[in-house]
């Protein structure tokens, strides 16, 4: 008789960079490349901008609702940015990884560290590196999105960001971007794998143990 698994627990992806070195395009392409793993959409407290839906890009919410979420602890990990709030709702990521879903966050390090304090067994920090700061600067340029100014405090931010990648459990140098996926793809797989995320197994193996020859 074949043993089947009891669903497995999800995770959480958290994937860092400083602006530029690759962390969104690979993010969105995991995302889209695998069904089972979904993007975690923030809640803001600024206004939409044309062409954004609310729940798509952002969970869009006044400042007293924001507040009140946080006084709730309704949030995995908040900040003020521009002067507006940010934060990942924790009840929807839950709720995804007790039904055996995973979630990735596109994250900054400081809400990296604030998820990974909050649920350090269900997480898994990965940081895209540039293979240089004359290419991080080269694909900032070609960007093409912001004005010499804003590049260069990017740039400037860069460094105390890349400090932080000794806290992260993989690394990446997105050199290549499709070894880099790559690299990042075989890191979901193994750790979708571990058996702690994977509660029927002490079961299954019970089961072959019990099982006569």
């Amino acid at each position: 008789m074949t043993q089947t698994l009891s669903p497995r627990r999800g995770l959480m992806l958290l994937i860092s960079s400083p602006s530029g070195a690759g962390k969104t395009s690979l993010s969105r392409r995991l995302v889209a490349d695998h069904a089972d793993l979904e993007l975690s959409v923030s809640a803001t407290t600024r206004a939409p901008r044309p062409g954004e839906e609310d729940g798509r890009e952002y969970h869009f919410v006044d400042r007293p609702t924001f507040d009140a979420m946080v006084e709730a602890d309704a949030f995995l990990e908040w900040a003020n940015v521009h002067e507006h709030r940010y934060g990942s709702p924790k009840a929807p990521v839950m709720t995804a990884l007790e039904g055996g879903r995973d979630v990735l966050f596109d994250i900054d390090w400081q809400g990296a560290a604030q998820i990974a304090e909050k649920a350090p067994a269900d997480v898994v920090r990965v940081f895209i590196l540039p293979p240089t700061m004359a290419e991080l600067s080269r694909r900032l340029h070609a960007r093409a999105q912001d004005h010499e100014d804003v590049i260069q405090r990017r740039l400037g931010r860069a460094y105390g960001e890349i400090e932080r990648a000794v806290d992260y459990d993989y690394v990446i140098i997105n050199d290549d971007y499709d070894r880099a996926f790559a690299d990042l793809a075989h890191i979901y797989h193994a750790e979708r794998l571990k058996r702690l995320r994977n509660p029927g197994l002490s079961r299954l193996i019970q089961g072959l143990l019990d099982e006569p020859i």
